[in-house]
């Protein structure tokens, strides 16, 4: 039997948390390997570009999709594809931050395809948001708005055991504060698109989604949380 000191810290990630991440990660791989001309040829260096040209969220395309009423599929893929394209290894590695830090304490409580749920219903939804609340001709992409529908899944977490407990709910929304915050003064300070809409979008889907999809309702959340 192994002793508990030399098991891998991965192992405590839940898989579905874990997959999401080697997703992010490998797609960023490929980009990073390809740009070096180490994997796909001359093409390869044109990757980045091509993914975001294919599956990032435009606002126009959007806008007309709704004013026609035609929804090709290609273009409604974006709505999922895009938490996957990112426009840096930087951007990239701050969002498999949160996704392994929030999925795993989301992923504790909630079922995998409950995670799967406020990964990508927080994604459609920011993505949404962004398209036809904003004129922004800036694409929308990277995978923050999902991230931070996980940060939402996690303030329920928090807040649905201080409501249990009568202790201070306000607490929950510590961190979706301190956040925000630090983009509005990085915005002020340093400029910076208006994506900020999606994640904040990303962030109340992700809160408003663990009434849903938690099986069994707030009983078992409250349950789970107990035991832990």
């Amino acid at each position: 039997m192994s002793s508990p000191h030399q098991e891998s810290p991965f192992n405590t990630l839940p898989p579905v948390v874990a997959a999401l991440a080697l997703a992010i990660f490998g797609i960023e791989a490929a980009f990073q390997l390809g740009a070096r001309g180490i994997v796909g040829g001359p093409g390869a260096v044109g990757w980045r570009l091509g993914a975001v040209r294919d599956y990032a969220v435009i606002g126009d395309v959007f806008d007309q999709m709704w004013a026609l009423n035609v929804w090709p599929v290609e273009h409604v893929l974006r709505l999922v594809a895009y938490p996957f394209v990112h426009a840096s290894f930087t951007h990239a590695l701050f969002v498999i931050v949160f996704v392994l830090a929030l999925g795993k304490m989301v992923g504790e409580v909630i079922s995998a395809p409950a995670v799967l749920a406020v990964f990508f219903g927080s994604a459609v939804v920011g993505a949404l948001v962004y398209a036809w609340a904003l004129d922004d001709p800036a694409p929308l992409i990277g995978g923050f708005p999902a991230a931070y529908g996980l940060i939402g899944a996690f303030t329920f977490l928090l807040w649905a055991r201080l409501r249990d407990t009568g202790g201070p709910q306000a607490r929950a929304f510590l961190l979706i504060g301190f956040l925000m915050g630090i983009q509005l003064v990085f915005g002020l300070l340093f400029g910076g698109g208006r994506d900020w809409v999606a994640d904040l979008a990303g962030f109340c889907t992700g809160f408003l989604l663990c009434f849903v999809v938690t099986p069994g309702g707030w009983a078992r959340v409250m349950d789970r949380l107990r035991r832990r």
